[in-house]
């Protein structure tokens, strides 16, 4: 028994059409977008009446999938959070990038909260961290050299 590789990072979001253009925007490919509901899933998730639509989405070269997940029922009553960095819990995902000061310019212009600014770690990578819609937290990283 071993563990081959993450095969996703699920995402639950409000908003999918912000979050989809968002991961559309950062280079991500859409693969498909499902609706999905019934006993196989809720059995899955341990959750009663589930009605939710899913699109995934794959990085560049097809090592790691992000899955945005809407709820349509049953609803959380709570809105969305907005933690810092340091808050307990998954907190953000990391990708590795080509030019950190042309993506981050980009993901400005279209209202990208960024934490900082872009930052020379020992001449090793280029890092800063971003918020996205529905309060999602990426870290960019450009390895140097």
């Amino acid at each position: 028994m071993k563990i081959q590789r993450i095969d996703h990072i699920g995402i639950i979001v409000n908003d999918l059409p912000a979050a989809k253009a968002f991961f559309l925007e950062l280079g991500l490919r859409e693969l498909g977008e499902a609706e999905v509901q019934g006993e196989w899933v809720e059995q899955i998730i341990g959750v009663p009446d589930v009605k939710e639509t899913v699109a995934m989405f794959e990085v560049p070269g097809g090592e790691a999938r992000i899955e945005l997940v809407k709820f349509h029922s049953p609803l959380d009553e709570n809105d969305v959070q907005h933690p810092l960095p340091n808050t307990l819990g998954l907190r953000h995902i990391a990708f590795a990038v080509e030019n950190i000061e042309a993506i981050v310019a980009k993901l400005e212009k279209g209202g990208v909260e960024i934490f900082g600014e872009i930052q020379n770690y020992e001449n090793v990578y280029k890092l800063c961290y971003i918020r996205g819609p529905e309060g999602i937290i990426l870290e960019l990283a450009e390895k140097i050299g």
